[in-house]
């Protein structure tokens, strides 16, 4: 695991302890139950990819660790209309405040901007998290196996489906995706970026390809910037994408997203 990895996952155990302090369990399954029921995320990405088209996930993203900030004009839900008038499938939207400068009120404004389903996407550590996800209106959560045992990783997924969330297990190697494979969810994560040196390259999709069963849907994440690197992962049958910074970059997010996946 990372050093920065590590950094972030010991600020989420502090940031976790502090919210359970400021609000109960019961309290933020009250605020679930005044939420609409979740978007189907699951069923919106395999709708995409039954007329032919490639599914994106979206990213609404500020800043990174290693990039800094990304996009200083920054106004989530004109963002999350944009990508949605450029045919995204789905919404991911940073949550994490400490090192991607992102925010929960930056999802419920994604999300009440627009139609499409959205995923909290943030370091998981805690049950409590899960609940906190659908109570700020999130229809899926990120699992990252690099920072999570295969036991926690399965009650965190049972926690998320027993709210009605979908999961995107995220893996960036074979022992990971060993892993990952004994979870439920269909949605199955690809990370290009090596999280120790954060070099970028598609060739980690397409090693780990031979080792997923067909009935997953695979992700790829991080790395595609241009309609050659879409060409690429479609000709392996790889037709689900989740991209932030190619498009955060841009005037108009979404029509750089139509223009790159030619929707």
């Amino acid at each position: 695991m990372s050093d920065i990895l590590n950094k972030i996952l010991d600020t989420k155990r502090a940031e976790v302890a502090q919210a359970k302090q400021q609000k109960s369990m019961s309290d933020l399954h009250a605020e679930i139950a005044a939420q609409s029921p979740a978007r189907d995320f699951v069923g919106s990405i395999r709708a995409k990819i039954a007329q032919g088209l490639p599914a994106v996930i979206a990213e609404i993203k500020k800043a990174s660790p290693s990039k800094g900030v990304i996009r200083a004009d920054f106004h989530p839900a004109q963002i999350a209309q944009s990508y949605q008038q450029g045919g995204a499938a789905c919404l991911s939207v940073l949550t994490d405040q400490e090192y991607f400068q992102g925010s929960p009120d930056y999802l419920k404004q994604a999300r009440a901007a627009c139609a499409l389903p959205v995923l909290r996407k943030d370091f998981m550590i805690d049950e409590y998290q899960v609940a906190e996800a659908r109570a700020m209106g999130a229809d899926c959560i990120l699992l990252i196996a690099a920072a999570l045992p295969l036991a926690q990783m399965q009650a965190l997924e049972a926690a998320a489906q027993a709210l009605g969330l979908a999961v995107l297990v995220e893996v960036h190697n074979a022992e990971e995706l060993d892993m990952a494979l004994q979870l439920n969810t269909p949605l199955l994560g690809i990370n290009n970026r090596n999280l120790r040196t954060f070099e970028v390259s598609l060739q980690t999709t397409l090693d780990l390809l031979p080792r997923i069963p067909q009935s997953r849907i695979v992700v790829t994440e991080s790395g595609i910037f241009t309609a050659q690197d879409v060409a690429l992962m479609r000709q392996h049958a790889v037709h689900t994408f989740l991209v932030g910074e190619a498009f955060m970059r841009q005037a108009e997010p979404g029509a750089e997203l139509a223009k790159v996946f030619s929707l």
